[in-house]
């Protein structure tokens, strides 16, 4: 005997219909070949870029003033950061005291990777904390005592908020290791660019990897005048997601809300957009059909229907009055650059039937409008989609 399985299993990726931009400088491939396998469509632009300062007289001094005068702790932050420390020293011809010095200071390590930097210079970090957190270095040294005690810190660009000022109210003295800056990048269009796809919802979601990042796109809207409208974006159409807490924390200082993994690393944060992008989408009956409204396409029955910019637009103002008969002058105003002829809305809606692949899920109303064919169960709430 057999079963009608009216169940419809999706085809596409968790995230195959969204865009996602990536903000990060370093590690951006990696990021965007993790989202596009699972469906998205990836915008990069680099909101920064990373200066290595080889050549930089304050890395030199710092690193002859430590060699010369060994600190009591030594806290590694970044696998990139540590090696071109320890590479920036081989050029000058200070790697082997450098690394001799290392091996009897406590040697710290934030994480995994910073470890394995450390290991594969030869040496062996004596602690690490299980959170990959500062703030648990910071409560290890403080249970420990840092009065009297010299402590370098190798920088990584990020604020460190508190550390070093609870560190010097300790009575320690903090020797910060600059080995890198970051800057604006060298090409700012494409900053510009995610910004305004971010403005107008061409993207869904926005993942940064660094504090940096996030603060050099903010600063980038604040000279454009857009930080307002950035602001209020992010705080209810564009998803913020961050690859941990201290990343966060430029959004957060101007009251956006983020979200975060638990493991503060690209796969988990690749992971988190897969469950929050897809949880934010609607989902209506429609003409006895399950639609999900996704950012530049529509689920139909499990099945994935790309649809132009101009069908998203109109179908968003549908969904916003769902069952209810939308004006053509209301969906002319929602059609970007449209101007005042209403049979751009017309050619418009006809083309979005065609990439629905189900003409009947929009009904005409004569000489009203269109309305969203809304099954006479479903709830008819306005809702922002």
């Amino acid at each position: 005997m057999s079963v009608n399985n009216t169940t419809h299993e999706p085809q596409h990726g968790p995230l195959a219909g969204f865009t996602v931009g990536v903000t990060a400088a370093r590690r951006a491939d990696e990021l965007g070949t993790l989202l596009t396998r699972r469906g998205a469509a990836v915008l990069h632009a680099p909101a920064l870029r990373i200066v290595p300062l080889a050549d930089d007289s304050e890395l030199l001094a710092t690193t002859k003033q430590l060699i010369d005068d060994a600190p009591d702790v030594v806290i590694a932050t970044t696998a990139i950061g540590f090696r071109g420390w320890v590479e920036a020293a081989d050029g000058w011809g200070l790697g082997e005291a450098l690394l001799a010095r290392l091996q009897h200071v406590e040697l710290l390590a934030r994480g995994p990777k910073v470890k394995g930097a450390i290991r594969a210079a030869g040496l062996t970090e004596e602690w690490s904390p299980t959170s990959e957190s500062m703030a648990e270095v910071l409560d290890r040294l403080l249970a420990e005592g840092v009065a009297d005690r010299r402590i370098a810190i190798q920088l990584h660009g990020e604020p460190l908020p508190g550390f070093v000022e609870a560190l010097r109210a300790g009575g320690a003295e903090v020797i910060g290791v600059p080995v890198y800056r970051w800057m604006p990048p060298e090409d700012i269009a494409p900053l510009d660019r995610l910004i305004d796809a971010t403005l107008s919802r061409g993207v869904d979601a926005l993942a940064f990897t660094s504090a940096p990042a996030a603060a050099s796109l903010l600063s980038r809207a604040e000279e454009r005048g857009l930080l307002p409208d950035l602001l209020a974006t992010l705080s209810h159409d564009v998803l913020a997601a961050c690859v941990g807490p201290v990343t966060a924390l430029p959004l957060q200082a101007h009251g956006i809300d983020t979200v975060q993994p638990d493991r503060f690393r690209l796969g988990p944060l690749v992971q988190l957009i897969c469950r929050e992008l897809p949880g934010r989408a609607r989902t209506l009956p429609v003409a006895g059909r399950s639609v999900e409204i996704r950012g530049h396409a529509v689920v139909v029955d499990g099945e994935l229907r790309p649809v132009p910019p101009a069908g998203m637009s109109l179908l968003r103002a549908l969904v916003r009055r769902p069952g209810w008969v939308v004006s053509r002058a209301d969906l002319l105003r929602a059609l970007p650059g449209s101007g005042r002829d209403e049979h751009a809305v017309e050619t418009a809606m006809a083309r979005l039937r065609t990439s629905l692949g189900a003409p009947n899920l929009i009904q005409t109303v004569v000489k009203r409008g269109y309305r969203l064919a809304l099954d006479p169960a479903a709830d008819t709430k306005y809702a922002d989609v």
